[in-house]
């Protein structure tokens, strides 16, 4: 069963609806691997663009991943947000310990069986 903070549930769904386009997670990989960058910085680097990594940066920021923030040249750089994720993580945790248990006992169950056949 998981978690019954509903804001844990709540942080957990946006990050898994943002994670689960290939774009989002391809933006997301841009940030960890060179840092703060820029929407058209993004863009030169990848083959999506401007106007569709500015709405895939919001949805982002939307989730918590990316914040962003001015930079130079009243240019908004966006930076990674961990937070979010670790709730995330802790939300799978949570399910996973819920189906641990059960998971084995049925392992054994049907091991008993198949051994009596």
């Amino acid at each position: 069963m998981p978690p019954d903070n509903p804001d844990v549930e709540a942080v957990a769904e946006q990050v898994f609806a943002a994670l689960a386009d290939p774009s989002r997670r391809a933006l997301l990989s841009q940030l960890t691997a060179l840092g703060p960058a820029t929407a058209t910085d993004l863009a030169d680097r990848l083959p999506i663009s401007r106007q569709a990594i500015a709405k895939h940066l919001g949805l982002l920021a939307e989730a918590g991943l990316v914040k962003a923030e001015p930079g130079e040249r009243r240019r908004i750089r966006y930076r990674l947000e961990s937070a979010p994720m670790r709730i995330a993580q802790q939300f799978l945790a949570a399910l996973v310990r819920d189906w641990d248990s059960p998971l084995a006992a049925l392992r054994e169950h049907l091991d008993r069986a198949a051994g009596e056949e």
